[in-house]
């Protein structure tokens, strides 16, 4: 089978090309805007008509988007999330090949959900930031398209590789800044906020069953189970061997965050003077007490996600493999290796 793979340097994708380079039925060919991508193309710049030359050339059985962009504004977001997926989804119309389309979505896309509930596909999409409209405008695009594709809306990864500018990462980083300054005490914010954590190594798994199955439509991914962040940070502080008190702060009242995440996969930073720094963020120089507070994160997502995975089970064979004290243990060894 040949598989053209779109981001293989970003997050997700990375571990995408490493689950199918491990399949020796696969036969892999990277595209990106990276020197070392086999094919260079700019899917927010280049025209339909060039990547459909190359699908015709090609001629992949299945194409894997994994591209995208967490940060920036709605305009960058807009380019980069929809206007990109909107000419993979026209080349493929125009090219022969025939190739099935998997998508990578995010949880972004279903906004505010209420707590204790797992969301299923069929509840209705209210994105409640411009990174999860745009993620949406594209999971629109590829439904609509007429294609054979499907949309893994990916909840919120983890595990090896987590951007130090996620909350998961900044976590990390402020423990293992204060273990370095021996602080017995890290003070944190924006604790109270439920995600569901999936280890990317199993999102990479459930990218590869998705290639090789049938299903189409969106199918969630996620671990089905929401956890505290508050309670992923004393697993942190277990796994780190953090002896120190973790104290929890209140985030300012009325703060909006810039927003940054891929499915949530980015805090906000509200500065608040007087408190130790925390989540990763050194003392500055002009205020050597500025600490920086964690506040919710900025996925328009409100207080709890958590995914219904019933539909991977049934359609692609897919579980969760890894736990979320694993996916932790890879983040704070990266962490912790940091100079």
């Amino acid at each position: 089978m040949r598989v053209l793979l779109i981001g293989a340097n970003g997050y997700i994708g990375r571990f995408v090309a490493d689950r199918l380079l491990a399949d020796p039925a696969v036969q892999l060919t990277a595209l990106g805007r990276g020197d070392d991508a086999d094919v260079r193309f700019d899917l927010a710049t280049g025209s339909p008509g060039a990547l459909t030359r190359f699908l015709d050339a090609v001629h992949p059985g299945v194409v894997v988007n994994c591209a995208g962009t967490t940060r920036g504004g709605a305009r960058d977001l807009t380019r980069h999330n929809t206007v990109a997926v909107a000419t993979v989804c026209e080349a493929l119309r125009r090219s022969g090949c025939g190739a099935r389309l998997v998508q990578i979505g995010c949880s972004a896309e279903y906004g505010p959900s209420q707590p204790n509930s797992s969301t299923a596909e069929d509840a209705v999409p209210r994105p409640g930031g411009p990174y999860g409209v745009s993620k949406l405008a594209a999971t629109e695009l590829v439904l609509g398209s007429g294609l054979d594709a499907v949309v893994l809306r990916v909840f919120s990864p983890a595990g090896p590789g987590t951007p130090a500018g996620s909350p998961l990462g900044r976590l990390a980083e402020a423990m293992r800044r204060a273990m370095q300054s021996g602080d017995g005490e890290l003070k944190l914010g924006g604790l109270g906020v439920q995600r569901d954590f999936v280890d990317v190594r199993d999102v990479a798994r459930a990218v590869h069953a998705a290639s090789l199955s049938a299903a189409q439509g969106v199918i969630n991914i996620g671990s089905g189970r929401a956890v505290r962040l508050r309670d992923a940070a004393a697993v942190l502080a277990r796994v780190a061997g953090y002896g120190g008190a973790l104290q929890e702060l209140d985030g300012p009242p009325g703060a909006h965050a810039p927003h940054g995440g891929h499915g949530g996969h980015a805090g906000h930073i509200a500065h608040t003077p007087h408190l130790r720094p925390a989540i990763g963020h050194p003392r500055g120089e002009s205020d050597p007490h500025a600490a920086s507070v964690a506040f919710p994160y900025p996925d328009g997502c409100g207080s709890w996600q958590q995914a219904d995975v019933r539909t991977a089970r049934d359609r692609l064979g897919w579980r969760p493999r890894i736990n979320l004290e694993e996916s932790l243990a890879d983040i704070w060894m990266e962490a912790a290796c940091r100079i």
